[in-house]
């Protein structure tokens, strides 16, 4: 008897690490996935995607546009992503996609007054949960944020200052450690939000030099991961399921462990949470 199909909606899945948590998935056919991922360059992520020769008869996949930095676009994907799954639920949301635009460079709307690693970082993945949240809720989703351990070095007292367009901090480190930091802060608000309805967590990839956002950072370790073993750590995040009993216990470490609370203790701050989770009502009329 063959497995009932899995639906994975994602982001952050046409290059590096994404793009090799999914080949993966598709790589193996005990398990069919109905595949559902938003990229800003259709064309070309198809071709990668068809270069893989995955088994179509067991697994589709099926690609939409999507501009984070844009939130109009991201809204047209939510509301694309619901009309092409129609009753079928969502079994996992996969938020993978990141940026680290310097801030002088604003979203593409060119509205906003944050810089564009913010909004594609968190606040446009922020809006994309607010708008599948009923059927997340009734599909009793899993929601898997890529996160890293830099947020360990997150400064709540100048988010407000460094993640305004111009502000004039630097892409590596401070901006891109800045926005993880708020986007675990979003992760445990979501958490909140669905608790007793859908499982969120983070999960690291490790340092994974061989990928764009690694070879911007020029950073290299003794323990770096290659872009496979990243994959491989993000998908651990979909088969976990050891939580235990401490329900703020939600980012998993590249090496399959739950990472000690200590790493991200000031992202446990509930007002920090709400105070950079704003509603769907604040986003979309501007006010946030």
């Amino acid at each position: 008897m063959s497995l009932p199909i899995k639906t994975v909606a994602a982001t952050g899945t046409s290059s590096g690490v994404g793009f090799e948590a999914i080949k993966q998935l598709l790589s193996q056919t005990a398990q069919p996935y109905k595949v559902v991922i938003g990229v800003r360059n259709a064309v070309k992520t198809q071709e990668a995607y068809n270069a893989l020769d995955y088994d179509s008869s067991v697994h589709s996949l099926v690609i939409l546009p999507l501009d984070l930095s844009d939130l109009e676009t991201v809204r047209l994907f939510g509301q694309r992503t619901l009309q092409h799954l129609g009753s079928c639920k969502i079994d996992f949301l996969f938020l993978n996609a990141a940026a680290n635009q310097g801030v002088e460079e604003r979203p593409s709307n060119g509205q906003s007054k944050w810089t564009e690693s913010y909004i594609v970082n968190h606040l446009a993945h922020h809006y994309l949960l607010h708008l599948l949240r009923d059927k997340l809720v009734e599909s009793q989703s899993r929601i898997i944020f890529t996160s890293s351990g830099a947020v360990a070095y997150g400064d709540p007292a100048t988010l407000d200052k460094d993640l305004l367009a111009g502000s004039g901090a630097s892409a590596i480190p401070t901006l891109y450690i800045q926005t993880k930091f708020v986007q675990l802060l979003g992760v445990h608000w979501w958490r909140r939000q669905l608790d007793g309805s859908c499982k969120v967590l983070a999960v690291s990839p490790g340092l994974v030099p061989d990928t764009a956002l690694g070879r911007l950072g020029g950073l290299r370790s003794a323990d770096e991961k290659t872009v496979a073993e990243g994959g491989a750590s993000l998908l651990r995040a979909f088969t976990v399921d050891d939580f235990g009993d401490d329900p703020e216990a939600v980012f998993f470490t590249s090496w399959g462990e739950w990472w000690s609370k200590e790493v991200y203790r000031k992202t446990l701050d509930r007002e920090l949470q709400d105070k950079w989770c704003p509603s769907r009502e604040e986003i979309e009329n501007g006010t946030c």
